[in-house]
């Protein structure tokens, strides 16, 4: 909506209206290279002082929102502690001969010797990254301990308060240093070492975001009357072919486009690399990130609503944000409509459901469209590119804006009019 897009792009208004002009004109080693052009240093530092800033201020907040779901964490922890000693201890046996079909899971022995076996391959490519046997079984070790006791605390937090508190960045980047400091005293640095901390990262975030969408799953599976054992079993066949599927569209992004690029940012990607590299290779700017967490300390104490968006506004290019904050500028329209025109509570919701499914269906609209691009220059095929000047395609640009908010805002309001003819 309109507040939570407005302080992304108030980081964005941050990083290239205050940081970037103030480092370019407080630094006089950065005149002799005036021959670039100012945008090119503009963006050289934005990309090398602001966005180091923009990390530190990220870990402040990640860790931030940790600490303000203390509670709900602690209560996580503890019920994932009590339930996995419980599986250990064979107490779920009784309970899955005994229980009711909706009230009946996968055999959790069994589950348990899945886990243990598919760690074993995933603890071969550990060894592959490091070359170091024993930095591989504790690097597996690490996995496992960390993936299932975090799993259980992500579909906790998501089935107590929803999948848009999941916190999947604060845990991973917390695993991420843990292992990191871990590797580092076993004498395992270097790319080596990079690889293999973001190896296990990467794992634990896959675990807590199908955690909290298995939890979700379950909901509606109850509330229907489904049997979880083959919920669980349609689940793990989507995550074995998604994996399948999804590793081909990545690759070829990220050779047409560059993942952690200008095009493709990925902040949260780029913050678990850049700290990962910091750690093990001594590879970042720490008083820039001291710095960036100092921030966000500030505007902790200054209570803004969310410091981690801002710091994604900081961190993303600058024309992200703007379309963030456009989108946001929609919604407003779209809330003073309906407000307005005092709309029932059936019809505001109609029109909420409207515009998220409209968005969510332009977004990944966008997303495949940018992979058919791809693979078409990736096999050398060249679509025909019309001779326009600039202004021309900025103006048809805006006449593409002026679309898509008569599409999000006419079609939501148009559901919201249908409710109220129809009461």
């Amino acid at each position: 909506g309109w507040r939570l897009s407005a302080l992304v792009f108030s980081g964005g208004l941050l990083a290239w209206g205050l940081l970037v002009p103030l480092m370019l004109f407080a630094g006089p080693h950065l005149q002799a290279s005036a021959d670039m052009g100012w945008v090119n240093i503009a963006s050289v530092v934005w990309k090398q002082q602001v966005r180091p800033l923009a990390v530190g201020a990220m870990i402040v907040a990640a860790l931030y929102t940790l600490y303000r779901m203390s509670d709900p964490l602690r209560a996580a922890f503890r019920n994932a502690v009590v339930d996995l000693m419980q599986i250990f201890k064979g107490g779920a046996k009784e309970v899955e001969e005994t229980s009711v079909r909706t009230e009946r899971d996968l055999p959790l022995g069994r589950v348990l010797l899945a886990i243990l076996l598919i760690s074993i391959p995933v603890g071969i490519l550990y060894y592959y990254f490091m070359r170091s046997l024993l930095g591989a079984v504790v690097a597996t070790v690490i996995m496992i301990i960390a993936g299932m006791l975090f799993a259980a605390v992500a579909g906790y937090l998501v089935g107590l308060i929803g999948s848009s508190n999941n916190p999947i960045s604060g845990l991973t980047l917390s695993t991420l240093i843990i292992a990191a400091v871990i590797l580092v005293a076993l004498g395992i640095t270097g790319d080596r070492g990079v690889l293999a901390v973001l190896g296990i990262a990467a794992v634990i975030c896959c675990a807590m975001g199908i955690a909290g969408d298995m939890m979700q799953d379950l909901k509606v599976g109850w509330i229907l009357g489904g049997t979880p054992r083959r919920m669980e079993i349609a689940e793990i066949i989507g995550v074995i072919f998604a994996a399948l599927v999804l590793t081909f569209p990545l690759m070829i992004l990220h050779k047409t486009y560059g993942i952690g690029g200008a095009e493709l940012p990925a902040p949260q990607a780029g913050l678990m690399a850049l700290m990962s590299k910091g750690i093990m290779g001594g590879q970042m700017a720490w008083p820039l990130v001291i710095l960036g967490g100092l921030f966000a300390v500030a505007l902790i104490l200054l209570g803004v609503h969310s410091v981690m968006l801002i710091a994604v506004g900081m961190y993303l290019p600058f024309y992200s944000t703007a379309a963030i904050f456009v989108g946001g500028i929609f919604k407003a329209f779209t809330d003073y409509y309906v407000k307005k025109r005092k709309l029932s509570k059936e019809a505001m919701e109609k029109t909420e459901n409207t515009g998220v499914l409209l968005a969510s269906g332009l977004i990944a609209g966008e997303s495949i469209t940018s992979i058919v691009l791809a693979t078409l220059y990736i096999a050398n095929i060249r679509l025909f590119k019309p001779s326009l000047s600039g202004a021309v395609m900025s103006w048809m640009g805006f006449v593409v804006f002026i679309i898509t908010a008569l599409v999000l805002i006419g079609v939501s309001l148009r559901s919201a009019r249908h409710v109220e003819s129809e009461s």
